[in-house]
């Protein structure tokens, strides 16, 4: 584990795939860079599939979605990947207005994104607005 100034990375790997859990806040200056310098080192170790779990994200930005998109571009460059899972309920309409779907796979649970890399697996994909829109019932039934 390694500690930075608002953020938390726990580093774990399940059928060879790196994972790591994320805790804290995924914001400009601090969860970002450490996240972006953390991956950075991954990378250029030669990792190519990389799995983010963001359940314990409190907070995310432009500027940590930005670094998102950044790093899976990074891994898709070189024929790798990067995918999410485990978004905050609470993150949900920011996800999907910045259309992070569109560029990272993201995924329910842990189980699905470790298929993602197996061709032969099959995982349902992730729709980040039949979640949020899901997100919106439940808040107007309360």
């Amino acid at each position: 584990m390694l500690h930075f100034t608002g953020m938390e990375i726990h580093q774990r790997e399940n059928e060879g795939i790196v994972i790591l859990d994320l805790n804290g806040k995924l914001v400009m200056g601090k969860g970002e860079t450490a996240l972006s310098d953390f991956v950075g080192k991954l990378f250029n170790a030669g990792n190519r599939q990389l799995i983010l779990n963001l359940a314990a994200i409190s907070e995310i930005d432009t500027s940590g979605m930005g670094t998102l998109l950044i790093l899976a571009q990074e891994y898709l460059n070189v024929g790798g990947k990067v995918v999410l899972y485990n978004i905050a309920h609470s993150h949900g309409k920011i996800y999907e207005m910045a259309r992070l779907e569109s560029a990272i796979e993201i995924y329910r649970d842990e189980l699905d994104a470790v298929n993602s890399f197996f061709p032969d697996r099959k995982t349902p994909h992730y729709d980040i607005l039949e979640y949020v829109e899901e997100q919106k019932d439940l808040n107007d039934q309360k």
